[in-house]
């Protein structure tokens, strides 16, 4: 899915071999779902699944063409899935005019952040432009990107009502609908999770809830679009600040010789009052290091900090530099400098048995260890190409022969294509930053 989703000439619709032709009262579409990435790909197979008429828009040329082709870019949509979904009734397009045939409009494009930390919009704006011009009387938008508290009836209603010359509430529904998509997981796909809806009228919810139920098993109606916005940004605080936690309890049992693994599955046995959560090398993803920030800064506006938020931030963003502080010392401990040794690092996405590596803590390592004339090789069965601040880091092929010629090994992911007794018994040095080895830890494998 591309970054942005850029403002285009509103160009007159053309006909469409295989799409119904335009009726009075009659749209050819039941959703177009704008943003076909990680989160919009999904929702339209569940969408066509159910036997929805689904519209697909995206402004990047190229992935359309690939999905016309029956190509995914999404680890959770296959290309048999695809092509399933085409020939049941979804239709890729860029072309916007094709939004006017759509009953309802849900926005699904990326809200990352700016170079300085703060919430970047530009995206969600640019869709409401689009979407604004081909609005008609009747239709339900809604808004799934993530975002602060506000957004959908600050920033979101007033660009639709501008563009279009209606009135939200009045001549078309709008609700906020959180994304919570999880992707790898086998056990919860989108449509068993809860679906939390919040209009920005009683019959803007009844609409949104009505059309999210057509292939969701369970609709959640919230109070409104801002407990809906605030309901995504308090789930992923929530987890951000609790791996923050075992984060900073993984560095004090390291120097206390506490194996902090041990003390989490002890502390798990209470069946009430605790849940478990896992140091590593830092926080990854498309919502847990982000959602938070956007928190916070909704904050500040109000004039107040937001101090759980900073001091889990504080304590996240400098894992990868501890990371880096125990390969120096297990090099050291054998006589080796960091400069010029090989590290290989295992693992470069941001989960495990996805290919997914938004905002992986693998490339800020990456930088630290190269900062400090490290040679760096990866491998991951998931990434055939990986690159940092547009250099090719090296792929390992062979395993086997990486862990036997490699100073240090980094396990950052723990795919499971990774047997953790081979990790062991061919790595000369390896460092495991997931606890998969800690029972086999020795002289030469030692737990983050």
């Amino acid at each position: 899915m591309v970054a942005r989703i850029r403002l285009l000439d509103r160009r007159a619709g053309t006909e469409r071999t295989g799409l119904r032709p335009r009726r009075p009262g009659i749209r050819a579409f039941d959703v177009a779902i704008v943003g076909l990435g990680y989160v919009g790909l999904p929702l339209a197979r569940e969408a066509a699944s159910a036997g929805l008429r689904v519209l697909g828009y995206d402004v990047d040329s190229q992935l359309i063409d690939n999905l016309n082709s029956g190509r995914s870019q999404v680890d959770d949509v296959s290309d048999e899935d695809l092509r399933s979904m085409l020939a049941r009734a979804f239709h890729p397009t860029s072309e916007v005019s094709d939004l006017g045939d759509a009953d309802a409009i849900v926005v699904c494009v990326p809200t990352p952040l700016t170079g300085d930390n703060a919430p970047d919009l530009d995206a969600v704006i640019s869709a409401a432009e689009v979407i604004s011009g081909a609005l008609q009387p009747g239709m339900l938008v809604v808004l799934e990107s993530t975002t602060y508290p506000g957004t959908t009836e600050e920033v979101f209603c007033p660009i639709l009502e501008r563009g279009s010359g209606l009135r939200a509430g009045h001549d078309f529904h709008v609700a906020f609908s959180p994304e919570r998509i999880d992707p790898g997981n086998a056990r919860f796909g989108l449509a068993d999770i809860p679906k939390v809806v919040g209009g920005i009228t009683p019959a803007s919810t009844d609409r949104a809830i009505a059309f999210y139920r057509r292939f969701i098993g369970t609709v959640v109606a919230a109070k409104g679009p801002r407990e809906a916005e605030m309901a995504k940004l308090l789930e992923n605080t929530y987890r951000y600040v609790n791996i923050a936690l075992i984060n900073e309890m993984a560095i004090f049992c390291n120097e206390l010789d506490i194996d902090v693994w041990d003390a989490i599955a002890c502390a798990s046995s209470k069946p009430f009052g605790f849940q478990p959560f896992y140091p590593g090398p830092g926080v990854g993803g498309h919502c847990i290091p982000i959602d938070p920030i956007y928190l916070s800064y909704r904050f500040q506006r109000l004039g107040r900090p937001c101090r759980f938020i900073e001091l889990a931030r504080d304590v996240n963003v400098r894992m990868p530099d501890y990371v880096l502080s125990r390969a120096i010392d297990l090099l050291n401990r054998e006589g080796k400098a960091l400069n010029g040794s090989t590290v290989l690092l295992l693992g470069v996405t941001y989960k495990a048995d996805i290919s997914d590596q938004r905002e992986s803590p693998a490339l800020p390592l990456a930088r630290r260890l190269l900062a400090r004339s490290a040679t760096v090789v990866y491998h991951d069965p998931y990434v055939p190409a990986w690159s940092v601040d547009g250099r090719p880091m090296l792929l390992t092929e062979d395993l086997a022969a990486g862990l036997n010629s490699a100073d240090l090994t980094i396990l950052l992911q723990q795919h499971s294509a990774y047997d953790p007794a081979a990790l062991a018994r061919e790595a000369r040095l390896l460092l495991d930053t997931r606890g998969q080895l800690r029972h086999l830890a020795s002289r030469t494998v030692h737990v983050l």
